[in-house]
């Protein structure tokens, strides 16, 4: 055999046994801690979604499976870093409605495609919005809607924050009950948005099921209408808004979907997604998410999830165009 030959012989034989070993490499995943960023502050509805999800996902992986807080910007800071990650499997984005499906509606400068920049594993389901009131407004949101309208500008709406998914689902109501005037105001979280409803300093605030439940319950504040196409199994006695004010429908649920770099190989989605698969119907899991409010979803996969996230983007546009809501 002359050197030539050789050596062409010698790196056949290389690229023929590369590809079983990468593809073991690939079986075998995950060899190492996985880490799931969470593009909020801990304590909210999503990162205790994250971490309930994280916790069942290692079982089933048999790998350890960390959760990392990285908020700001509404969710884009902790996007940015899953974008820029090695497409290896090894860090995943806890998405929300908030950065996946109105990000790129809202921002005059995008850092990301929600579309083009993520592959999504699946979507896990998310808890309904909620229309809650002070005790001295009108119990019922047909009865803030009236009130709205005999007097333009009177009421005023509290969000967890400007361009939240939360204020969206604010602005979609006024646009549902004939463009009535009830302006927002933005706050810092979830915690402060409560706070300045049972305070007074708004009538109303758009929250998650979750978050507002207690209050209800305790009788501080009012839940008026469940966003969501059922009544909920924790409040049946509360009106969907379809049901309160007549509209079609009108649905606003903070979802998750958990999304990995594109680039991903198709193996290692598929794992993962076979992973939550197995996670999303413990009934455990069911059971404690239900508590608070949050409607796990039993069947994805990244298809699918991907076709959700197309659905919610085009549901939301003409609600994003209408309101003019922007973000840096």
């Amino acid at each position: 055999m002359t050197r030539v030959r050789r050596r062409q012989f010698l790196i056949a034989a290389g690229a023929l046994l590369a590809a079983p070993i990468a593809g073991f490499a690939q079986s075998r995943y995950p060899v190492k801690p996985i880490r799931v960023i969470v593009p909020f502050p801990p304590g909210g509805p999503t990162d205790v979604f994250a971490r309930q999800y994280a916790v069942r996902l290692a079982a089933v992986l048999g790998q350890p499976v960390v959760i990392d807080n990285k908020s700001g910007a509404g969710g884009a800071i902790g996007a940015v870093e899953v974008k820029k990650s090695e497409p290896d499997g090894y860090v995943l984005l806890f998405g929300s409605a908030s950065n996946l499906g109105l990000y790129n509606l809202m921002s005059s400068a995008p850092l990301y495609d929600a579309l083009k920049d993520f592959v999504h594993v699946a979507s896990l389901g998310g808890a309904p919005a909620v229309f809650a009131v002070n005790p001295s407004m009108p119990q019922t949101l047909k009865g803030v809607i009236e009130a709205a309208r005999a007097k333009p500008g009177s009421i005023q709406y509290g969000s967890p924050g400007q361009g939240t998914y939360l204020h969206l689902a604010g602005e979609r109501l006024k646009l549902e009950a004939g463009n009535i005037d009830i302006q927002h105001i933005p706050f810092r979280g979830s915690s402060q948005t409560i706070a300045a409803l049972l305070g007074g300093q708004v009538g109303m605030t758009v929250e998650t099921l979750g978050t507002a439940l207690a209050g209800h319950r305790a009788g501080t504040l009012r839940i008026v209408a469940v966003a969501s196409p059922r009544r909920s199994p924790l409040l049946p006695e509360v009106p969907t808004v379809d049901e309160a004010i007549a509209t079609k429908g009108f649905e606003a649920v903070l979802w998750n979907v958990v999304a990995a770099p594109t680039g991903t190989p198709a193996a290692i989605i598929d794992a993962l997604a076979a992973a939550t698969g197995r996670v999303l119907a413990d009934p455990s899991l069911n059971e404690q998410l239900g508590k608070l409010g949050i409607q796990p979803t039993t069947e994805s996969s990244p298809a699918a999830a991907t076709s959700y996230i197309r659905t919610e983007i085009e549901k939301w546009r003409p609600v994003v165009e209408a309101s003019g809501v922007k973000i840096q």
